[in-house]
């Protein structure tokens, strides 16, 4: 008796679970049933599971009979006379939509040759095993499913032109590649998305080679004279907005240049491109701390000592500058009025971003790898006609990912710019190794895709075959300039008067215990003194009862809270952070005396 679920509630038992899933799956064909059922048997459980909830993930097969597709060529010739649509096929149960529960059930056959009487379903097509970004991926079949998954999210961190709107827009944080490309070697899904019309990479010659130890561990080599063309080079925009804020009491901020006797008056020098209206004027090239828009704003809290106070004094400068680490050209400013109706600025910053060391790139396979050097050109190695790589990747990246996908893209690349056309490499349907491989030979190429080269620098030839074609990669969205981070004094927390996290608020990067050991094991432990300095504090400590004592500074007198005045007290050289520790423990009742003793 197998046990049956609907939607995994128990509603009874069932003596031939095959004989009931084939007349739930006839009735779901035939549409006496609703065609959003699934149903699975497992064989180990002895359960038949029924799934009609929301929710679920399905996905359309051909229905398989007998070992026929159920699918006609004159189901395909009314399709393209648009005599029948999608859905008259789901009715007939030509095609039906299968769950993850379901399809553990089924034998799905990838091409209509491959069917044999055991099959349940056949592929629409092969590229629906997988999505829109895999499908980008070209010979994906070559390649392990993780590099895949991997290739699909660089698709997404790639740069290209996002929008064809771009100058009037304002985005949060957006980068734009200068001078895009179509790819040589690319799969159906471009065309069908219509890359074209928004293409994200450039095609650039790929050489596979060691060079001096720079590409190592999936780093590049980029050729200078290529940046130097225009190759990867980017824009990034940023916009700051600024509004003028209405505030209980009627009162509001003002937009202008602010008066010196201003609370927060900064230096003229951060006023210096404010135009009259006290907004910053297109095309001036600003630095970290100038402002944009000049602002003004009214006391934040309105007590009876404020409302005695008149004229600018009470008054506080709010202006907004540009963030710490950024620099930039003033791209557009934008006056209008806000939902609220008051008066509203947005200023866009565009910013070059030319390729440099520490930028990300990645080709089509998940093969990511950072800028490590930039050599220029007469440097560079180069073949016996002159070709001149535009990068050199390293061949160690390739065995342990196992992305052959990655070298027969870069045949594949070679054969198209020889021969002038684009190569479709979309996965189990693409043109094969083999056929490259002919290809190139008849090109006057050696056919397996590799090249005597020679040392840029010595002249020398290199002493092994090197694999150079022509390969699509990407400048990815992360790049140094938005993430070098630096600083030697800066703000703190109010609280632990330790520095702020985060590059954005000035912040410090953190020492912990692995870099303390770095730091011991090359020799450098006092520097350790300074790294943990960060919040020096000096305290005044009773020797009798071991608590925290007062300091007049001014008398130059230390008095007791427990013991009085004559109490002795010594100061002691502690974090802040365990000062507070101290207090919170205090405030919670626990008495934390201090022994003290003399360091010698």
């Amino acid at each position: 008796m197998a046990n049956v679920f609907l939607n995994g509630k128990f509603i009874g038992t069932h003596k031939n679970p095959d004989k009931l899933i084939k007349e739930i799956k006839e009735m779901r064909r035939n549409g006496s049933m609703p065609s959003e059922i699934n149903v699975s048997y497992y064989n180990d459980e002895d359960s038949i599971f029924i799934f009609s909830d929301k929710g679920r993930a399905r996905r359309p097969l051909i229905v398989v009979k007998n070992g026929k597709s159920l699918l006609t060529k004159e189901h395909i010739e009314k399709l393209k006379k648009n005599e029948i649509k999608w859905d008259d096929l789901v009715k007939e149960g030509v095609i039906e939509y299968l769950d993850a529960e379901e399809e553990e059930n089924a034998l799905i056959a990838v091409d209509e040759n491959d069917i044999t009487p055991e099959h349940t379903h056949l592929e629409i097509s092969p590229i629906v095993i997988m999505g829109p970004q895999a499908n980008m991926v070209p010979y994906a079949q070559h390649s392990l499913s993780y590099r895949i998954t991997l290739g699909a999210k660089m698709t997404k961190q790639s740069l290209g032109i996002y929008a064809t709107n771009l100058p009037v827009r304002a985005d949060t944080d957006v980068s734009v590649i200068h001078y895009p490309q179509v790819p040589i070697v690319k799969t159906q899904m471009y065309d069908l998305l219509r890359v074209e019309n928004h293409p994200a990479g450039q095609n650039v010659i790929v050489a596979i080679m060691p060079f001096e130890g720079y590409n190592i561990h999936d780093a590049v080599v980029i050729n200078k004279a290529s940046i130097d063309r225009g190759l990867f080079r980017a824009t990034t925009y940023r916009p700051y907005k600024c509004e003028e804020l209405r505030y209980p009491g009627g009162q509001t901020d003002t937009i202008a240049v602010p008066d010196k006797d201003i609370k927060g008056y900064r230096t003229e020098h951060a006023y210096r491109y404010l135009e009259g209206d006290g907004i910053v004027y297109p095309e001036v090239e600003v630095k970290p701390g100038d402002v944009l828009v000049g602002k003004v704003s009214p006391p934040r809290f309105l007590s009876s000592l404020e409302e005695l106070r008149v004229g600018t004094e009470a008054q506080r400068e709010t202006s907004t500058t540009l963030a710490h680490g950024e620099q930039g050209v003033v791209e557009s400013v934008l006056i209008s009025e806000s939902e609220e109706g008051n008066k509203f600025v947005k200023v866009k910053v565009r910013d070059q971003r030319i390729p440099e060391l520490g930028d990300k790139f990645a080709s089509r396979h998940g093969q990511k790898g950072i800028l490590g050097l930039i050599i220029p050109e007469e440097d560079m190695p180069f073949t016996e006609n002159g070709i001149v790589p535009d990068i050199i990747f390293s061949p160690h990246s390739i065995p342990t990912r196992m992305t052959v996908g990655h070298l027969i893209e870069i045949l594949g690349g070679k054969v198209g710019a020889l021969k002038g056309k684009s190569i479709d490499a979309t996965a189990f349907q693409s043109i094969n190794e083999f056929e490259l491989r002919k290809m190139l030979k008849e090109a006057g190429f050696k056919e397996d895709g590799t090249e005597v080269m020679y040392d840029g620098r010595t002249g020398e030839r290199i002493r092994a075959r090197i694999f150079v074609g022509s390969q699509y990669y990407y400048r990815l969205r992360h790049m140094v300039a938005n993430k070098i981070h630096a600083r030697s004094r800066g703000p703190v927390q109010l609280l632990t008067r330790q520095p702020t996290e985060g590059r954005a608020k000035e912040g410090g990067l953190r020492l912990g215990e692995m870099e303390k050991d770095c730091f011991v094991g090359h020799g450098a432990a006092l520097l350790l003194k300074e790294r943990f300095d960060s919040d020096r504090a000096v305290i005044p400590i009773c020797k009798q009862c071991g608590l925290l004592a007062i300091y007049n500074k001014f008398k130059n007198k230390t008095v007791c809270p427990v013991c009085g005045d004559d109490a002795p007290v010594t100061f002691v050289e502690m974090a802040y952070a365990f000062k507070l520790l101290l207090d919170e423990l205090k405030s919670m009742c626990i008495y934390p005396k201090l022994n003290l003793k003399p360091k010698y």
